[in-house]
């Protein structure tokens, strides 16, 4: 039998979950925030990324990006401000998602094996000056490292998104940005605000308006 009694614990424990629940969506928020904050040390790095991608792009060269899961929208997201554009009206970039032929990556990974899913595309896509950016929340992904070291062999620079350092990938590129937190999510997250900042900077080098 329920009286005003057994009611009042109830609500109290309905009341005490959500009170956790709320409490966990802040700490998220403050993870980020704080991560963030520490990954303004890496500004002066995408700056110069985004010159340097911008007279890329802006001579012929084009741009590869690869990254699993997650890592693999913001390979994708990246790539389409390119294509298409960040906030100013400009021409077209060539920017590819290497994972986003999907005939493609399933027949290397049928035929070679998944670990080569992005470094068989780096060998036919990239050429020498090209860049390539490997996203990876933990920096170890086989198939990214695989990348990587494709396009050093091939003269294209890598340069490496990653969760914190020391880490596999960031070693394998030619230069890293890292994000100090210990969620993949946050790290995710920061991942986006980093792909912003070079669209950003890329623009104002070639003084989009």
């Amino acid at each position: 039998m329920t009286g005003p009694f057994t009611a009042g614990t109830a609500g109290g424990a309905a009341g005490g979950a959500r009170g956790t629940a709320a409490s966990a969506r802040r700490d998220r928020l403050e993870a980020l925030a704080d991560a963030a904050l520490r990954f303004r040390r890496w500004t002066p790095v995408l700056t110069a990324w985004g010159r340097h991608l911008a007279g890329v792009l802006d001579s012929g060269g084009r741009l590869l990006a690869c990254g699993n899961g997650g890592s693999a929208a913001e390979a994708q997201h990246l790539t389409a401000e390119l294509v298409g554009r960040f906030e100013g009206e400009r021409r077209p970039f060539a920017a590819i998602p290497l994972h986003g032929d999907t005939s493609a990556i399933t027949a290397i990974g049928n035929d070679y094996g998944a670990v080569h899913a992005f470094a068989r595309q780096v060998r036919a896509h990239g050429r020498p000056g090209d860049v390539l950016i490997c996203l990876s929340t933990s920096g170890r992904s086989p198939n990214v490292l695989a990348a990587a070291r494709a396009a050093r062999r091939l003269g294209v620079t890598s340069w490496a998104i990653t969760g914190p350092s020391p880490n596999p990938l960031a070693a394998a590129c030619d230069d890293a940005v890292t994000v100090d937190a210990r969620a993949a999510a946050t790290v995710q997250e920061v991942h986006l605000a980093a792909v912003h900042l070079l669209c950003g900077v890329i623009d104002e080098t070639l003084e989009v308006t």
